[in-house]
This record gives structure tokens, sequence and C-alpha cells, in this order.
């Protein structure tokens, strides 16, 4: 007898009707008070998961701490002259789209959003976070109310400094009784080490490990590590995004 497979892979042909949209969210523009240095997202951590989502059938809806136009980390950006990300070739990809470039021009700003009309939130990461999303009430209240209602509540890298003091409605730590991950010390130490200073004002690894009640985990610097607890969802750094991204479309395609 002949063996029948099927598959059910999630790659969204054209003509397929959209499943519903996620929400992300990214970085306003900044300053770091440690290099001067102007900030905001990291690229790759916005568009290695807008391409799971948009293969899996999902729309995108991209909004921000302050609303307006954003900014990518320098680094991030594949033709900036360092040559950091140059092969990145999924966001130089998505530079050649006029309505990606139009979608960082003017993003709205994260208070009018609520999660009524999305399927899941994931958190953007880069730099910015690290003082955009740090003690960020609005943003803290918007991330539990997607995890409270059983939603896919998602953060890589930076992004997961939200998750030192995001709460549910209870009053308890969001990720209480959780494991979960975002940038390692180890990673930490390699950028610092690149550039000659410290990059930023703390270690969300340091942080993470003072809280109790949590299990902070990190694999191999700059591998693709992704945890899922639950509906929770976190990656470690920018190699992580997509990983991340396929546990939130196996959590709403289950």
């Amino acid at each position: 007898m002949n063996q029948i497979k099927e598959t059910n892979r999630y790659v969204h042909f054209h003509g397929a009707p959209s499943k519903g949209k996620i929400l992300m969210v990214a970085s306003s523009p900044a300053v770091s008070t440690q290099t001067g240095w102007p900030i905001g997202f990291w690229a790759a951590e916005l568009t290695h998961p807008m391409r799971v989502f948009q293969e899996a059938g999902y729309e995108i809806e991209l909004v921000s701490t302050q609303g307006g136009k954003l900014q990518m980390d320098s680094y991030s950006d594949p033709t900036d002259a360092s040559g950091y990300s140059a092969h990145d070739i999924v966001t130089l990809g998505y530079m050649q789209r006029p309505e990606f470039t139009a979608m960082l021009e003017n993003t709205a700003k994260l208070e009018k959003t609520t999660h009524d009309k999305y399927a899941a939130i994931f958190l953007v990461g880069g730099q910015g976070p690290m003082y955009t999303f740090r003690g960020n009430k609005a943003l803290q209240q918007l991330f539990a109310s997607f995890y409270e209602a059983g939603k896919p509540a998602a953060a890589v890298c930076h992004s997961t400094t939200l998750l030192l003091e995001a709460t549910t409605k209870e009053g308890r730590l969001l990720v209480e009784g959780k494991t979960w991950t975002g940038f390692a010390n180890a990673e930490e130490d390699f950028a610092d080490n690149a550039v000659g200073q410290k990059i930023q004002p703390y270690r969300i690894e340091d942080e993470a490990r003072k809280l109790n009640g949590t299990t902070f985990k990190v694999a191999a610097p700059f591998s693709s590590y992704a945890i899922q607890d639950g509906n929770l969802v976190t990656g470690q750094q920018q190699n992580s995004g997509a990983a991340a991204a396929e546990m939130v479309v196996d959590l709403l395609n289950n």
C-alpha cells in the first residue's frame, strides 16, 4: 500500500484569504545615553518574523512607542557602511518594497491600540527598547492584555526588557512561573568588545536573574534560540526572530 502524506505547511499563496492580523510593536527613535548614538529597532527582528507571518497568511500592523517615522539601528541596516548586516538579504528585499518603506515612515502610536482585532502581538527588539520599552506602562498593559486573553504574546532580544516589569491584572509578574529568554550577557560582552565601550545602560540577563519565581535561560551566543511557555514566546536575539515567529504561528494553527 502506498504511504500517503499530507502537509499544510504555512505558505501564503497569492489570492489566499487573510487569516487575520498580527500586531508588531517597535521602538520609536531615541538616543543612547551610553554611546550618544541615534537608536531604534533592529531590522532583522522586524523583517524575519514579518516574512514568517506573511507566508503563513497573516497581515501585519506595525505600531511604535511614540508613533511617526521609525529608525533602524545602523548596524542592522544591510546597506550600512559597516557591513555588519550585509548578509541580511531578507531585510534588503523588504527595503526594495515601497509598502515596507511607507510602513516605517508613518506608524500609529501604541496607546490607541487594543488586542481585540489582532491574533497575536510581537515585540521587535533593537537598542531603542532598552529606553522606550522599560517602564512603559501602556506597552506593559497592552502586552499583558494579549497574554491574558490567551493570545500568543511574543518578544525578542532587547524587547524582552518589558518582561522585567510587566504584570497581570492581579499584579503578578507576567513571567512568574515561566521560562523565557532574551539578550544574553555573553552577547552583550561581544557587542561591547566590538565597539570598545559599554553599549547598554543595564543587562537583561542580569536583571532577569534577580527576579524570584521565574527561569531565564540562554543558549550559545547568537544561536537561533526561542522558548514557548504557554502562550508566552521569547527569542534570544536577532537570529531568533524567525524561530519565535514560527512558534507564534504554530500556536495560532493549534
